[in-house]
């Protein structure tokens, strides 16, 4: 076959959708029971980074796919098991199921010198294929192994259940428990919240402040706001001034709630979207606390010499990107970073691509949709590629951009700003 695509969530439908379209010859090898992704997972009770009380932080409009949007009876942010109906009837209605081998998980991905991919994958059976593709595709996501900080002194006396956010699925699991959730991303506030519904006592643990926004300004969701001429109009430091006094405004300061203050501008980092957590802190459902200093038997003991009995810690402390059947320098570089030309070609590797790995401010659909589409003008020759040192260089230039405004983190090399990387893609 031509192409072998990776994945079946939503970066792997919308790939699916682009190839068939360009009427390109491919098989998609999909771990999962079911199309869907993490967002099929917490209904059909698998371990992944999903949770009952999963929602989207972005809005239908702009969540579902261009050709084939969301149903009108939808709510504005659809629970997980709407998404996951969802995203089933698009792979029906595009027409792609045929193409997609269920419960397959790849277990190598590699170049002959013939310039031909190899990839083994093992079935449902366990039976073990080795097929050849002129291309290969990866949209497997970038949430993968989960990440857990050094722990803290005194961890082996703990008494308590230690988990990741990638186990957590229910809030009512913990009934009368003394829960910790360690963390202030999306997941940890979510969880946080969730939690304190069913909990008897629910912590959050932050070690660093960060910038959290409610999913709408002034009526308007975020999403909607960053699309808005007068928004995109804007620079930088503009965008940072209007939203700091909309959010001091809105909320007032995050100290107010008893949670650090960020210590980075608002935009050089990853915000976090909730609209519940301030109020589940206001209400006294969630206590925020500092780090975790050390743990002694049933306790947990803070860096400000506060200390709580618990029965479960949850870090929510986010995941590692990884992919074990890939070659090893690929797409992540020697220093951590991922290195792809405009985030999906990897220039040492011909025929081999990337769709979903980056992180934008609001929904990733649009951005997938045009790298697949970008994809299959390059699989059916109707864009060329630049030579591999073109790439490298343009590479370059992005890693020292992006490190300017996020600093040098891992996560920050997917880092993307919307307008300008959609202009990007449709260019070419």
């Amino acid at each position: 076959m031509s192409v072998c695509l990776i994945g079946a969530g939503l970066s792997g439908l919308a790939a699916a959708h682009a190839l068939k379209a360009a009427g390109v010859d491919f098989v998609c090898l999909e771990k999962a029971s079911d199309v869907g992704g993490i967002w099929r997972r917490p209904q059909a009770g698998e371990r992944g980074p999903g949770y009952l009380s999963l929602h989207l932080n972005t809005t239908k409009q702009l969540t579902g796919y261009a050709d084939h949007p969301m149903p009108a009876s939808y709510p504005v942010y659809p629970r997980h098991s709407q998404v996951a109906s969802y995203l089933r009837s698009f792979a029906e209605w595009a027409d792609v199921l045929d193409h997609i081998e269920l419960e397959t998980t790849v277990e190598s991905v590699r170049r002959e010198d013939d310039g031909s991919w190899t990839v083994v994958a093992v079935d449902a059976r366990g039976g073990r294929t080795s097929r050849s593709f002129a291309q290969v595709i990866v949209a497997s996501g970038h949430n993968t192994e989960p990440s857990l900080p050094t722990p803290p002194a005194g961890h082996d006396t703990f008494t308590g259940t230690i988990l990741h956010a990638i186990d957590y699925r229910d809030g009512s699991d913990h009934t009368g428990q003394d829960v910790v959730v360690v963390g202030l991303g999306a997941s940890a506030v979510d969880i946080a919240a969730d939690l304190s519904r069913y909990a008897a006592q629910t912590l959050l643990s932050v070690r660093r402040g960060l910038h959290v926004l409610p999913k709408q300004l002034f009526g308007m969701p975020l999403d909607e706001v960053a699309e808005a001429p007068w928004w995109t109009a804007m620079s930088l430091d503009e965008q940072r001034r209007f939203i700091e006094q909309a959010l001091l405004v809105a909320r007032g300061k995050l100290s107010d709630y008893g949670l650090p203050e960020p210590d980075h501008p608002i935009f050089a980092s990853a915000v976090t979207i909730s609209d519940d957590i301030l109020s589940r802190i206001r209400h006294g459902g969630v206590t925020p606390k500092p780090a975790i200093d050390f743990l002694d038997g049933p306790r947990v003991v803070f860096t400000d010499g506060s200390s709580a009995r618990a029965d479960a810690i949850v870090y929510c402390t986010g995941y590692r990107m990884a992919f074990p059947f890939l070659p090893p320098d690929c797409p992540i570089g020697p220093r951590g970073s991922v290195e792809l030309y405009k985030r999906v070609v990897a220039p040492g590797h011909p025929g081999l691509y990337f769709v979903g790995l980056v992180r934008p401010h609001g929904s990733i659909t649009r951005l997938v949709e045009a790298q697949s589409r970008w994809i299959a003008r390059i699989v059916t020759g109707r864009s060329v590629l630049p030579e591999p040192e073109v790439m490298r260089k343009e590479i370059a230039t992005y890693l020292s951009g992006i490190a300017g405004q996020y600093g040098q983190a891992e996560s920050a090399s997917i880092q993307v700003n919307v307008a300008p990387y959609l202009q990007e893609l449709q260019g070419d």
